[in-house]
């Protein structure tokens, strides 16, 4: 981080692996399991999903902010676990809808925010993350 200027940070925790609890110290707490079991609780998938659902929407909020627009983005994650030759791997799709531009418009909108969010800039290496503009869910 030598040169980075920190602006946030925080550390989540979990000491059970994927059936009991993670959390983030005097914050956040859930449950985790096993996403092919019945337990209750998140895992890993749903996580990213979240994660990245947010972060990219929070961005584009501020693109729609930026060329005065109301913010009407919606971003939907598909996160897919599957069996590949080195093992398992999350296949990550993500769609963004914005209904109150073009197509055209919304795609330069998800160009710009792939490259701003900071969790697609950490995906985006990956042969396994799409991210698309869609017209509809």
């Amino acid at each position: 981080m030598a040169g980075k200027k920190v602006l946030y940070e925080t550390e989540a925790i979990n000491q059970d692996g994927l059936n009991g609890k993670a959390f983030i110290e005097n914050g956040l707490k859930i449950e985790v399991s096993n996403p092919r079991s019945d337990s209750p609780g998140t895992n890993p998938e749903q996580l990213l999903g979240l994660s990245l659902s947010t972060c990219m929407n929070a961005t584009l909020q501020a693109i729609e902010r930026k060329q005065g627009l109301e913010h009407t983005s919606e971003v939907r994650v598909k996160v897919t676990m599957v069996q590949g030759p080195t093992g398992l791997e999350f296949i990550v799709k993500a769609r963004v809808h914005i209904p109150s531009v073009s197509l055209k418009i919304a795609e330069s909108f998800v160009r710009l925010a792939e490259r701003s969010c900071p969790v697609s800039k950490l995906l985006s290496g990956s042969k396994n993350y799409t991210i698309e503009a869609v017209e509809h869910f």
